[in-house]
């Protein structure tokens, strides 16, 4: 009796030791997070994407060996906003954060995705343009972040060193991070943000050896050099004369003289700005090399994506802001070593939105999303899970006060785009066939063929605001 009661016990022990081993190997082999955020940089300017001349090694090499997502949007198409939105996993109208608004709440931070990964055992790291100010923000950074370097407000791209030499941002993020990286042990996961500056103009460019308003690290500077750059698309001027006289005289039309009205300052600003890119996905590749040298890129997600997509002379433009695509559609790749291989390289038609990194960053590590998220985990669509009930509709909006950018609210599906520029007098609305009219250059709101269509998309704008 005494000899079976002793194996029993010897089981269960051994059942219990087995049972906490498990659990153990599944706390260590909670994936890494390497979350890549880049500023002001559209879906398709990336050679992966068919660019004809901007070069992206490092982003397509991401994409062959992860999955692209090819109708990917930011819900406010300005970088403040749209960071509070992938920092807290709620519509700009939730979180009310933009510029000259009050901080960010304190029970939105409460539920950010730093703040829970930390909690739930993540090592958690930020460099870069951190973009949002939060209430009691002393106090509660220390409850997101273990490491914590950010790149301070209105930071200068290039910073002199103590040698007396000069380092460009994207290239100081890139050190911050492999420094970040160096300390880490394939027993504790992590998750690490790099917010780069780039590809953000800086209006008055004196940064030795750059020319134009995007200042580029000096290792591409002789990049794109013998290359003439194609005028932009939609540069008919009937395009910009179309429009109604709040947009032509807004901000979008201002920054145009500013960057694209002249040949001159054109070929130079898009030289420039595409070795900006090329300089950032340098800067990536080697933070990269460092997870390899490591030995933790086996076992490390990486999200690559932007703040808001960017005119680039289009329509007469310059910036962001307003209800076109090219202001609010955006690159996103997500690379995971695990992902089933009849998924690698592919690409996806799925709308995917920036409410949804916040919730896929909490899937991925195992944490529970909040019910108060108001986007989608994309794992299952990394995962080839069968999902027969995904989106086919978003709210868009901005609501800065600024005289200059004015505001609207709306719904883009994936045939029609609806506008409402809700402050004019009388309110200007918007109605966009994208299967008929994909470059948005027509108005059909007067159209009585679409007066159906009308008024289900001005409804569903209003319903999704009440959600």
């Amino acid at each position: 009796m005494k000899t079976k009661l002793k194996i029993f016990f010897y089981s269960v022990i051994a059942l219990l030791f087995s049972q906490c081993k498990n659990e153990m190997k599944h706390e260590v082999a909670r994936p890494n997070i390497l979350f890549i955020l880049v500023d002001d940089q559209r879906n398709d300017v990336m050679s992966i994407a068919g660019h004809p001349i901007v070069k992206t090694p490092t982003i397509d090499n991401l994409a062959k060996n992860g999955i692209r997502f090819t109708n990917a949007f930011v819900t406010s198409a300005i970088c403040a906003a749209s960071r509070a939105t992938i920092f807290t996993g709620l519509y700009e109208y939730k979180h009310v954060y933009t510029f000259g608004k009050k901080p960010l709440k304190k029970v939105f931070v409460a539920n950010s995705y730093p703040l829970l990964l930390k909690k739930s055992g993540y090592t958690t790291g930020f460099t870069g343009k951190f973009g949002v100010n939060i209430e009691m923000k002393d106090s509660l950074i220390s409850e997101m972040f273990d490491f914590f370097k950010p790149s301070g407000k209105n930071a200068p791209f290039f910073k002199k060193l103590a040698d007396g030499t000069l380092r460009h941002s994207a290239e100081i993020r890139g050190d911050d991070a492999v420094e970040f990286i160096n300390n880490q042990n394939s027993e504790n996961p992590f998750c690490l943000s790099i917010s780069f500056n780039a590809v953000h103009a800086v209006d008055a460019n004196l940064s030795p050896g750059n020319k134009g308003h995007y200042p580029y690290p000096q290792s591409v500077a002789n990049m794109y050099e013998n290359v003439v750059i194609p005028e932009p698309l939609l540069n008919d001027p009937k395009i910009y004369e179309n429009h109604p006289d709040f947009l032509k005289n807004s901000l979008n039309r201002e920054r145009y003289f500013w960057r694209w009205n002249t040949e001159e300052k054109y070929q130079t600003n898009m030289k420039a700005y595409y070795r900006m890119i090329s300089g950032y996905d340098n800067v990536m590749k080697r933070v990269i090399a460092s997870l390899k040298a490591k030995g933790l890129d086996k076992n490390t997600i990486i999200i690559y994506s932007s703040d808001n997509g960017y005119y680039m002379g289009n329509r007469g433009f310059a910036g962001k802001w307003s209800h076109y695509d090219e202001s609010l559609r955006v690159p996103l790749i997500i690379y995971d070593p695990r992902m089933p291989s009849e998924n690698v390289g592919q690409t996806t038609d799925k709308t995917a939105l920036n409410i949804d990194i916040t919730a896929t960053i909490l899937d991925i590590a195992g944490v529970t999303v909040p019910q108060s998220y108001q986007g989608n985990s994309l794992l299952p669509i990394l995962n080839n899970e069968d999902i027969t009930n995904w989106r086919d509709d978003f709210l868009i909006e901005h609501r800065m006060e600024n005289e200059k950018i004015p505001k609207y609210v709306g719904v883009h599906e994936k045939r029609y785009v609806y506008a409402n520029y809700y402050e004019q007098n009388p309110q200007y609305e918007y109605l966009h066939d994208l299967q008929k009219d994909p470059n948005q250059l027509i108005n059909l709101k007067n159209d009585p063929n679409y007066t159906e269509v009308l008024h289900r998309m001005r409804k569903k704008s209003q319903e999704l605001v009440k959600k």
